[in-house]
């Protein structure tokens, strides 16, 4: 691996680190919410599905224009989006409003896997692309995990809104840094939508497509919901919560770089391969929600988080490159958005219901929820292993 690819591989992950920090400061400034505008846990999880639903509704625009105009222009203004939106997040002076804010951020945030993706795949030669792709999630969860101890930790020494401030600035400084040293920007061509027609004839994309779904409302819920569940449930503090998420996020990046290098280093057909490893990381993450269910004290629910963002969050990189083994690779495209899609959709419906068994039933019956949704997630990964792409001309080959 050469030099040009290290600094590809680290100006989209350094990106992608301080997109998620400005993304994921809701996430973890849920408990605030609550105690400003007077929240119940069901209206807590509509602020996440505002957050999810602006992230959805622009993704298919924003990714043809970046094939249009090239990734570099359109990462560097979504950067200069989620500063400006972290900004609003923390002025807003009404729940209405902050339903607003957090939309727009949302939105601005659908730079991220287009552009970020394009860059891997475009950049990175085969047979390292798997690798550069789970460095670069880490920076979802290396972001993320920042954003809980930033917004958790100024909290408590300044101000809630404090944390958005910070991140919103960090953003805006990476988004200099990004535009003066990123050199790969092409771009040009006419935008297009994805052929999802072409897609929807693919028998194992589609099933993986369905799987996503539930694989998103895993990863989004709970890190929807961890920071509140600590505090509530466990007794512990806010702060603490705000440290069992950051260490989420960061097995959840171990477990990205894991997955990564398996994808790239285990021996056999790349579809099976990858497909078990995927399909491992939900088995036990099923299991992994039932234990966090029971957990009652802090320190097993350092334990039982740890493991859960390993698994969980971790999945996110091989999922996207056991994709690449089901499409061909003009297709790929289309195919990522519509992956992308389907981890949102399940972002936008579980934060609700989860919120709503907990304050109908309680958290058990939450986590019990997400276990059995993972459990319909490694139901369709199985199947999806066992049918045939349409075409031997896939995107991952050996």
């Amino acid at each position: 691996m050469d030099r040009s690819y290290w600094r590809t591989v680290s100006l989209v992950t350094l990106w992608q680190v301080a997109a998620s920090i400005c993304y994921y400061t809701v996430f973890a400034a849920t408990p605030f919410f609550r105690d400003a505008f007077g929240l119940s846990r069901f209206t807590v999880g509509l602020v996440v599905t505002a957050l999810t639903l602006g992230y959805a509704v622009w993704l298919l625009p924003v990714g043809a224009s970046i094939d249009r105009f090239g990734e570099k222009r359109m990462l560097v203004i979504g950067l200069v989006g989620l500063s400006t939106g972290a900004v609003a997040v923390a002025g807003a002076p009404t729940y209405a409003l902050l339903l607003v804010a957090v939309f727009f951020l949302g939105s601005t945030y659908a730079t991220a896997i287009p552009g970020t993706n394009k860059a891997v795949y475009d950049g990175i030669a085969a047979g390292h692309q798997n690798l550069a792709m789970g460095i670069k999630q880490v920076g979802v969860t290396a972001g993320s995990g920042s954003s809980a101890l930033l917004v958790t930790g100024l909290a408590g020494v300044l101000f809630w809104q404090a944390g958005f401030l910070v991140a919103a600035a960090f953003g805006l400084v990476v988004a200099l840094v990004f535009a003066l040293a990123y050199h790969r920007n092409d771009g040009g061509g006419a935008a297009e939508y994805p052929d999802f027609r072409a897609l929807s004839r693919n028998r194992p994309y589609r099933v993986l497509v369905a799987a996503g779904v539930f694989l998103g409302a895993a990863l989004f819920t709970t890190t929807g919901y961890t920071v509140l569940y600590v505090e509530e449930a466990i007794g512990a503090s806010i702060a603490f919560g705000g440290v069992v998420l950051a260490l989420v996020q960061l097995f959840g990046s171990a477990g990205r770089l894991v997955g990564g290098w398996l994808s790239d280093n285990l021996p056999g057909d790349p579809q099976t391969r990858i497909g078990a490893i995927l399909l491992v990381q939900a088995v036990v993450g099923a299991f992994l929600f039932l234990v966090v269910a029971a957990t009652d004290s802090p320190w097993s629910a350092v334990v039982a988080f740890s493991a859960l963002g390993f698994f969980v969050l971790g999945n996110t990189g091989v999922y996207y490159s056991y994709m690449a083994t089901l499409v061909a690779a003009d297709e790929m495209g289309g195919a990522t958005a519509g992956g992308q899609l389907a981890l949102v959709v399940g972002s936008i419906l579980a934060p609700p219901a989860f919120g709503y068994l907990a304050d109908t039933v309680g958290y058990r019956g939450s986590w019990w929820l997400l276990a059995a949704g993972t459990v319909a997630a490694t139901g369709l990964l199985a199947y999806s292993m066992r049918l045939d792409p349409p075409s031997e001309d896939v995107a991952m080959r050996e």
